[in-house]
């Protein structure tokens, strides 16, 4: 069982940035692979990147890419997702999602373990 915790979110202005980590409980943490995802209300949760066992693997959306960066650190069991140029339409909750086989690609199925979400707002 791996319990995950997301911190660091918040309210921010637009072009902004924020890091949002996402600690985990499981001494077994480099067996998973990493997945960021985010909500907004009344719409389907959305995947914004990955990041394999690796460390060196990582996806993303096309929303995010080349704003948002994943990484890892796993002697503190605790991932992190960067997120500059912040712009009010990323504004939602924030999940971190692990599993120990996923492919890059979002598939929520691949995912075992998810946080309790983070909350970010960006302002205009």
């Amino acid at each position: 069982q791996v319990q995950l915790v997301e911190s660091g979110g918040g309210l921010v202005q637009a072009g902004g940035s924020l890091r949002l980590s996402c600690a985990a409980s499981a001494s077994t943490f480099s067996n998973y692979g990493l997945g960021w995802f985010r909500q907004v209300p009344g719409k389907e949760r959305e995947f914004l990147g990955a990041i394999k066992q690796n460390a060196v693997s990582k996806y993303y959306s096309d929303v995010v890419r080349g704003r948002f960066a994943i990484s890892r650190d796993d002697a503190r069991n605790t991932a992190y997702l960067q997120m500059n140029s912040l712009k009010p339409d990323d504004t939602g909750v924030y999940y971190c999602a692990a599993g120990e086989q996923i492919s890059g690609w979002g598939f929520e199925y691949e995912y075992a373990y998810w946080g309790q979400g983070t909350q970010v707002t960006v302002s205009s």
